[in-house]
Formats: C-alpha cells, structure tokens, sequence
C-alpha cells in the first residue's frame, strides 16, 4: 500500500497541484529546471573514433567529455509527461520529473521504488519507446533521444514577459510624460528613452526565441538522425514474460525477429543464432520450434533474455525481470543475469521493488518516488547509511529470516507533509558524502551532514 499523498507530495503545494493532473493552462510560469541551460552548442562535429563505426551523422550533437569517459548512458533532466484531453480540459500525468544520473560501462545501476513511481518508464524512455517530454539521453556521447517541451515552453513565456514588459513601458513613458515640463526637448529625450528600451526588450526576446528555435530544430534532427545500429545496442527485458512473447509466434520466431528487421535474411544463420542464445540461457535447441504458452514462467522469461541478448546488446534494461516469478526461480534468473554479465561485458540497468535483490545484484543504486530520484549512492552505502525518509522507509520493509527478529520489526511511514517543509527551502539533488547525492533543502543537507559525521 503506497503512503503517497496526492494533496501533498514533498509539501510543495504549488507544484502538487499539478503533480498528478495538473490543468496545462493554469500553469504561469516555465519549467523550473532548463533542461539545456548554458548550452549554446547547436552543431559539435569533434572526430570520433565511433563516428565511422556507428555512422554517426556529423551534425549529432554530442558531448566530447562524455565519449572521453567511462559513462556508457547520461540522463539529463528527463522528464516524460502523459497528457490526456484537450483544449482547457486538457490535464498532464507527471510520470518522470527532471531525473539525471549516468551509467558507467560495465557496472549495474538499480532502479527501485514502489509501484507507480516511474522507474518502468524511465527505462521505457531511454530506450524510446517512448518520446520523452523534455531532457536528453546520451549513449556513449552522442544524443540518441530529446525532447522539446520546455524549449517551446520558453518560446511561449518569454513572449508573454515581452507583452508585459512594453506594456509596462508604454505606462511608465505615460507617467513619465506627465510628470515632464511639456517641454520637446524633454518630450524628446523621454521618447527616445523608451524607444531604446523597448527596442532592447524586443531584440532581447528575439534573441531568445530564434536560441530556443535553434534548438528545438537540433532536437527533431537528432530524434530523427540517431543511428539504429547504435540503438541497437541497448535491449530491454520485459517485466511480464507472458504478455511480451507473442502467442502466435514459435519461440524461433520471437528470438529472431529483431535480426530479420536489421536485415538478416540467412535462415540457416539466424537459426544457429537462435540455437546458441537458446542454450546460453539455460534452454535447448528442441524449444526452438514450441509457443510460449508451452513453458514456465521462468522458461519464458529466459526466452525473453535470449531475444534481447541476440542483438548483441551492451547496454541491457531490465524491468522488473524476476517479479512475475516464483522464489525459487527468481534465484536461476538472477544467477544468470549475472553470468552473462560477466560472461559478455554488459551494463545493467536493473529495475525492481526489492531492495534486497537489488542489494545483492547491484553496484549503485537510483531510490526512485513520485517521479524524482530522492537518493543514489552505492549499494553498500545506501544500506549502511540511508539518509532520505522515504529510503529509510523502503528499508525498513524488508521482510526479516529470523521469526524472532522479525515479529520486533517496526515499519517506518514515510508522511512526506510531515517530514519535509519545502514552502520556502526548495529542495535539489546535493551531494551529501561523495558519490552519495540526496534530495533535500539546505536544512535538511546539513541534518544529513550530521548524521554522517556521528556515525
């Protein structure tokens, strides 16, 4: 039972307003957070050595200190909104809010919350099922995914601040004039005056404007310019087996129709493909030719593995893969996950509910609620120091082996109007320990601070 409060998520009543449903004309003000504050860069065209192999575009925008480095997947300020209705009727569903992290080669990055917090849609948006709302994701440097929203929504207030400020102009040269001794020289010099000011407030809009055009321009070019055989490197595994195997179709059919879409024509290969994922998940070849409906739950799940693994993925997301199954079988899956890992070189991005699968699994950890990253740290120091409430509260949901321990176990709440008071003191991301970042004000920074240096 979630204790999320839709009257009053983190106590920031004008933003909770909108939180859940949100009227999209009441709103009066832009975004808060600018998704490319600072970055001016329209085209960057540094060589790279995966430009040739991926067939990069040279107009792609990219971020060289990213290719330099060892983040494969940087999210930045993604926030993926669902909207329903229209005219003023028409109301948002807030299912990501302004979430950043990056995912280094080769680790395992956790995802977890409770159900509805987000963390399904977010890998639903990297791997763009989904066209996000506003943000960018970069896969080994270079933007594969981007949205707009704020950048029209830029466009569209600063508009309405330029109305504003030559309306206020126009009253205070009329003030001005009928204070002034009638005479023209004065009448002059108030005249022009103003004509300069608002010459300034016009050109300075413009300015703006013909930016953000630029880049919401750069934006539709690169959503449409990514190429697919770097997107093909990121694969997903899909929370529920049944639902995401299609019924109709042999499990040779499944496992290799993402090969036959990039052109792979040969049966003879593609079969031989299929054999050898087949067994690399624990099956055989016999099950080549059977349905889904066929198998267990963990077997389907494990057809599931071998579709995403055919494509020779580096970047591998995960959704919940082992929810739907039992205890037992939850252990063979994770067992093989993590010998693939090893096994090829990848990089997870692990989605789940279950703190202590993720614990075990994970080498960082993302605690996801209400569509916002409220802590990210690694494994060991989450559990060692959870510093957020709500963390603490997920914590404290862990089901005890000991039955003595356990009947003792006190479940903590997480009442966000309680614990938090976000009326004035806006809260952000902020490194609290190094590699550990929090979601909290600057009382509540100092408050963690503290606790850290006591322990």
């Amino acid at each position: 039972m979630s204790n999320r409060s839709k009257s009053g998520d983190f106590n920031l009543d004008e933003e909770l307003r909108d939180k859940i449903v949100a009227n999209e004309e009441g709103q009066p003000l832009s975004d808060e957070h600018e998704d490319e504050k600072g970055d001016t860069s329209i085209i960057q065209t540094p060589v790279n050595i995966n430009d040739k192999k991926y067939n990069i575009h040279p107009r792609l925008k990219r971020r060289p200190e990213l290719q330099n480095s060892n983040v494969l997947l940087s999210v930045r300020n993604l926030k993926q909104f669902f909207f329903f209705g229209s005219g003023i009727n028409k109301t948002k569903l807030k299912a990501v809010s302004n979430i950043s992290f990056d995912v280094n080669a080769g680790e395992c990055f956790g995802i977890v919350g409770e159900s509805g917090c987000g963390k399904t849609t977010t890998g639903r948006s990297i791997i763009k099922l989904y066209d996000i709302t506003s943000g960018s994701v970069y896969y080994r440097g270079y933007r594969i995914s981007a949205g707009e929203r704020w950048n029209k929504k830029e466009i569209k207030y600063t508009k309405i601040r330029l109305a504003q400020k030559l309306k206020q102009l126009e009253a205070d040269k009329k003030e001005a004039l009928q204070a002034c001794d009638k005479s023209e020289s004065d009448i002059a010099a108030i005249n022009e005056k103003y004509a300069q000011e608002v010459l300034t407030a016009k050109t300075n809009a413009e300015n703006i404007i013909q930016t953000q055009k630029e880049k919401i321009s750069q934006i539709r070019f690169d959503n449409r310019h990514t190429p697919r055989k770097l997107l093909n490197e990121i694969q997903m595994i899909f929370q529920d087996p049944v639902d995401s195997l299609d019924p109709r179709m042999t499990v040779e059919d499944i496992i290799q129709e993402g090969l036959q879409i990039q052109g792979f024509k040969n049966k003879a290969e593609n079969h031989k493909k299929v054999v050898e994922m087949l067994e690399k998940v624990g099956l055989v070849s016999e099950h080549a030719s059977r349905y889904p409906h066929e198998f267990s739950g963990g077997q389907r799940q494990r057809i599931g593995i071998a579709r995403a693994l055919i494509m020779n993925p580096k970047l591998l997301i995960c959704d919940e893969p082992i929810s739907a199954l039992d205890v037992s079988i939850r252990a063979q899956i994770i067992n093989l996950l993590n010998e693939l890992k090893e096994e090829l070189g990848l990089t997870i991005i692990f989605i789940a509910h279950d703190l202590s699968v993720v614990k075990y699994f994970c080498d960082r950890i993302a605690v996801m609620y209400f569509g916002k990253i409220v802590e990210l740290t690694t494994s060991d120091e989450l559990f060692k120091h959870p510093l957020h409430p709500y963390t603490r509260s997920l914590l404290s949901a862990i089901p005890k082996p000991d039955p003595i321990v356990e009947k003792t176990r006190e479940r903590i709440l997480y009442k966000p109007n309680e614990v938090h008071d976000y009326s004035v003191d806006k809260p952000e991301m902020r490194e609290v320990k190094e590699g550990h970042f929090v979601y909290c004000n600057n009382a509540e920074f100092e408050a963690y601070k503290k606790i850290l240096e006591e322990e």
